[in-house]
């Protein structure tokens, strides 16, 4: 079953954030600086938490995902000021 995940990233070294920005858009669609919303099932998060784990610094880095709810059940409610929100649809994730 997919849920739906906010990913947001304090990454210290710009190349380490420019990786990871470049891993995140394999699995997620980017919102705003260091902010994705992904729709993943449990493989594909653990492979995007495995992936990101190897990326970053951990003594100087710092990764938030949040788990929103199940993607079929959740009507998601976003107050977006300036460009429109759009929530993920559900589609074929290659990374």
């Amino acid at each position: 079953m997919d849920h739906v995940y906010l990913v947001c990233y304090d990454i210290c070294d710009p190349k380490r954030w420019r990786r990871i920005y470049n891993t995140m858009k394999g699995y997620g669609v980017w919102l705003q600086l260091s902010i994705f919303q992904c729709r993943l099932n449990r493989q594909n998060l653990l492979c995007m938490t495995d992936s990101l784990t190897e990326l970053m610094h951990c003594d100087e880095d710092h990764v938030l995902i949040i788990d929103i709810g199940p993607a079929e059940s959740i009507a998601i409610k976003v107050e977006s000021l300036g460009r429109p929100f759009k929530p993920i649809e559900r589609r074929a994730i290659i990374v």
